[in-house]
């Protein structure tokens, strides 16, 4: 399962990327820090695979170790679609024809069900929501699932808004995130916390009729 990648780490990588095969030491001497420091992120990111290591043998002695990006990894460069998306939403949420911009919300939310929906299949709820859980921290969402003492079904949280930007902007992508979960989950979902509405996390648990009927 990947961790999402830190600023840090995306500049590490433009770095590499932009000077090629590179030992520690070249790295070292590009970027000013230890071989120590080096080494630990080198080694984070290909945990992540988004380094690969490649020997070179010499002439004589041990082989000299080369380090570039991955195919992964290059693509996660490429993944920085903020500034577009904010637009995006901006033009849709501006569109002033009411029943144009209802069809375009509701075919994105269809696609989002689509994409999450390809994962989220298991039989028992704790299961889907585990699922879900999986799939949105492998997109780079913070995601933990718990359960509060004496509930019986399980909360989704969100430890930092993935939509923070938009939400700002516009409670409307709140919205549209509650009912794709919702539908993917197969219940109803209520959102019981918002960072929006100045909570520490985005909170997604089954409705009380839910809760209600399972008690039952």
């Amino acid at each position: 399962m990947r961790s999402t990648l830190e600023h840090d780490d995306r500049e590490f990588l433009a770095e590499l990327r932009k000077g090629g095969r590179s030992t520690v030491q070249s790295l070292c001497d590009r970027l000013g820090v230890t071989a120590t420091a080096i080494r630990q992120r080198l080694a984070r990111l290909q945990a992540m695979g988004l380094i690969s290591r490649e020997a070179s043998k010499g002439e004589r002695g041990r082989p000299s170790h080369f380090y570039v990006v991955t195919t992964e990894g290059l693509r996660e460069l490429g993944d920085n679609y903020r500034d577009l998306a904010l637009m995006l939403w901006d033009e849709i949420t501006r569109i002033e024809e009411h029943d144009v911009r209802a069809r375009l919300i509701e075919r994105l939310r269809g696609r989002l069900v689509q994409l999450y929906g390809r994962n989220v299949r298991a039989a028992s709820l704790e299961d889907r929501f585990e699922e879900l859980r999986g799939l949105l921290t492998t997109l780079g969402f913070d995601v933990e699932i718990s359960q509060q003492s004496g509930e019986l079904l399980p909360i989704l949280r969100e430890n930092n808004c993935p939509y923070h930007d938009l939400a700002s902007r516009d409670a409307s992508i709140c919205d549209l995130e509650q009912t794709v979960f919702s539908e993917v989950l197969g219940v109803p979902m209520e959102r019981t916390q918002c960072c929006r509405d100045g909570d520490q996390c985005c909170e997604f648990s089954p409705s009380q009729t839910m809760a209600t009927s399972v008690a039952g």
